[in-house]
């Protein structure tokens, strides 16, 4: 396993740490903890971070312009107001269905935002995709144990996403103008042992970066699967992967102390940390969400 320059970003533990972002114009990561209902918000140009507290269970973010961003949750989408933290209900998102809430999610280049709901215990095929296309939801697949790395090429042509219950990540190819399915999945990585497929991010050379959950690494993939590179990550339940900094050459990694006895914690002291891996890779900024509805 390769090692590569890491600091610790941030020594909280998240219970569940999730859906890291960066903001380039603010040069500020975002991430959940979602079992916690927190989110952290870290100035990379001062180290100062932030945990607010949420009254739902946030998964991840999409930013929409220089004050608001799509906060995706347990019961629905929320314009939230970055700088004073205020949240309005923009859609609900299977609101009538207690046993799930939300769980990976990422805005494809067109800005159509690509989300994952789970059954809150991981209940198997209780989940699902959506995506959030000029201003509705729409369902692109059911029966999802534990959606996971969603993410895109660089040029929206391909998407990818995995169900963490099956352990299989899956590739599609998409219609660049919009974010939607032009085919049907198929699977590209099935990993049979050592961990689980988690969250995802693409490179500026399409390269897929994926935590794997158990595993306490990133498995580098090239767009046709072939492994290239496994780094470590001080956390054994490393969950989810995003691309920060000016130039985009770091990897900030979230990670979990989710399901874990207590001897597990003691023999994994970082657990539910969050790091940022100098991993010297040209990385890419996050699209802005859209919500046009015409």
């Amino acid at each position: 396993m390769e090692e590569v320059p890491t600091t610790v970003l941030c020594g909280e533990r998240c219970h569940l740490g999730e859906g890291p972002t960066y903001d380039a114009a603010t040069d500020t990561a975002w991430w959940f903890d979602i079992i916690g209902r927190r989110l952290f918000e870290a100035r990379l140009d001062t180290g100062q971070t932030t945990i607010h507290s949420l009254g739902v269970m946030g998964s991840a973010l999409g930013r929409i312009d220089a004050r608001r961003q799509l906060l995706v949750a347990d019961d629905g989408l929320y314009i939230r107001d970055s700088a004073n933290g205020g949240m309005t209900l923009f859609l609900p998102l299977e609101a009538d269905n207690d046993a799930t809430r939300s769980n990976d999610a990422r805005v494809h280049p067109s800005g159509t935002f690509w989300i994952g709901t789970m059954g809150r215990k991981a209940e198997r095929g209780l989940g699902a995709i959506y995506a959030l296309h000029r201003g509705k939801l729409l369902r692109l697949y059911d029966h999802i144990t534990i959606p996971n790395a969603i993410c895109f090429s660089p040029d929206g042509t391909i998407g990818y996403f995995a169900d963490t219950g099956k352990n299989v990540l899956f590739r599609v190819d998409l219609d660049a103008a919009t974010g939607l399915p032009r085919g049907e999945p198929a699977a590209l990585v099935t990993r049979r042992n050592g961990g689980g497929i988690d969250g995802a991010v693409v490179d500026a050379e399409g390269v897929i970066w994926n935590a794997r959950w158990g595993g306490g690494c990133i498995d580098v993939y090239s767009p046709e699967g072939v492994h290239l590179r496994t780094i470590r990550v001080p956390a054994r339940q490393s969950s989810c992967p995003a691309f920060v900094g000016q130039d985009f050459s770091r990897l900030l990694v979230t990670s979990a102390w989710q399901g874990m006895a207590e001897d597990a914690k003691r023999a994994d002291p970082d657990h539910g940390r969050t790091f940022v891996l100098d991993v010297a890779v040209r990385g890419r900024p996050e699209p802005d969400v859209k919500l046009a509805t015409g």
